[in-house]
C-alpha cells in the first residue's frame, strides 16, 4: 500500500491573512509530498513495512530495517556543526541551551535553532509562534506543547526533550541551514 497525500480539510487560502494560500499550497503539494513520495520509495523493497499504516511504523522504529532509517541523531557534521561550535562553543553547549530553552518554555509553545542574518541563535515562542514573524528562519524546533508528548511522556517534558535529540534528522537541519544563510 502506498501512502498518498491527505486532501486539507479546507481549501489553502482559509487561514488568510495569518498564512497565505500559496505557503500552504507549496508546503502541501511540494514539501509534504515529498515526504509522503521519499517514504513511499524507501518501502519499496519491504511490503511489509509499506502494508503498515505511518502510526504502526513510528511506533515501531527500533524495528525498521536499517536499510531505510533515515539518518537521525547523533550530532551535525560540515559546516552546521562548525557553525553550532562557533556560535555556542560546542555541540554540548548548544544541546544544554536548546534543552534550557524547551524546558523554562512556561505553557505551551517552541524551542528553535534559528538563523538571523546568518548566525545561528537558541530561541523559544510562545504558543503558535515563531522566528519568522521577527525576521529570522527555524532550521529546527520542538513543540512543547502538552499534545506533542503527553501520551508517551505525561509530565516528563525534560524526558520527551532528551529523547528529541535521538530523531533528529541533522542533514535536513544542514540544509535549511545552508538555504537559510
Amino acid at each position: 500500500m502506498a501512502f498518498t497525500l491527505p486532501a486539507l480539510a479546507y481549501p489553502y487560502g482559509a487561514l488568510e491573512p495569518i498564512i497565505d494560500a500559496k505557503t500552504m499550497e507549496i508546503h502541501h503539494t511540494k514539501h509534504h509530498q515529498a515526504y509522503i513520495n521519499n517514504a513511499n520509495a524507501a518501502l519499496e523493497k519491504f511490503p511489509d513495512w509499506a502494508a503498515k499504516s505511518p502510526e504502526e511504523i513510528v511506533k515501531t522504529l527500533a524495528q525498521v530495517p536499517e536499510e531505510i532509517r533515515p539518518g537521525a541523531g547523533g550530532e551535525p557534521t560540515g559546516d552546521l556543526a562548525a557553525a553550532i561550535s562557533g556560535t555556542f562553543g560546542s555541540f554540548a553547549n548548544f544541546k544544554e541551551l536548546f534543552t534550557k530553552a524547551a524546558l523554562t518554555r512556561f505553557g505551551s509553545g517552541w524551542a528553535w535553532l534559528s538563523v538571523d542574518k546568518g548566525t545561528l541563535k537558541v530561541e523559544s515562542t510562545a504558543n503558535q509562534d515563531s522566528p519568522l514573524t521577527e525576521g529570522r528562519t527555524p532550521v529546527l524546533g520542538i513543540d512543547v506543547w502538552e499534545h506533542a508528548y503527553y501520551l508517551n511522556y505525561q509530565n516528563r517534558r525534560p524526558d520527551y526533550i532528551a529523547a528529541f535529540y535521538n530523531v533528529i534528522n541533522w542533514s535536513e537541519v544542514a540544509k535549511r541551514f545552508a538555504a537559510a544563510k
